[in-house]
C-alpha cells in the first residue's frame, strides 16, 4: 500500500484522497484509498476475530458500491438489521444463502473490490460457515473466476 494512503486516518480522509487521485489520473491510488476507508470503518466496529473483520469489510465494501451508485452514503440497512439480530457471521451466511446474491460481485469487481465479496470471505473461513453456504460460495465464485 502506498505510504500516503497508509497515513490516512479516517474514512473521510480516504474519500477525499480517492477523489483527488481519480481527478489526477491515478485510479490505483484511488482504489487503495477506498480499500483503506473500508478497513478503517470495519476496524471501528469492533470485530472479535479476523473472520468478523472481513465480514464487516465486505458489508462496508457493499456500502461503497451503493455510494458510487447513488452518489451519497447509503446504509446496507437490511444487512445491518440481520447483523444485529443474528450476529456478523450469520448475517453474511444469510446474504449468501439468498438465491439472488450474484449481482453484487460484478459491481465489486468493477470497483476493484472483488476480494470483499461475501462469498470470498466464506471461502477464506469455510469452517465457520455451513456446508451449504460454502458450496454456494464456491459455485458462485467459480462462475465469476473460471
Amino acid at each position: 500500500m502506498d505510504e500516503r494512503v497508509q497515513k490516512l486516518r479516517t474514512p473521510k480522509d480516504c474519500e477525499v484522497f480517492a477523489r483527488n487521485a481519480t481527478n489526477m489520473g491515478e485510479p490505483l491510488l484511488a482504489k487503495e484509498a477506498a480499500r483503506r476507508a473500508i478497513a478503517l470503518r470495519a476496524a471501528s466496529y469492533g470485530a472479535t476475530s479476523d473472520a468478523e473483520r472481513e465480514c464487516l469489510e465486505a458489508i462496508y465494501a457493499y456500502e461503497e458500491i451503493l455510494f458510487r451508485k447513488h452518489r451519497k452514503r447509503v446504509k446496507a440497512s437490511r444487512t445491518w438489521k440481520v447483523v444485529r439480530e443474528r450476529g456478523i457471521l450469520a448475517a453474511i451466511e444469510h446474504v449468501v444463502d439468498r438465491p439472488d446474491g450474484t449481482a453484487g460481485f460484478t459491481a465489486l469487481e468493477q470497483a476493484g473490490l472483488e476480494n470483499f465479496a461475501f462469498e470470498e470471505v466464506i471461502l477464506r473461513h469455510p469452517k465457520l460457515f455451513s456446508d451449504s453456504a460454502v458450496e454456494r460460495s464456491r459455485d458462485r465464485m467459480g462462475k465469476f473466476i473460471g
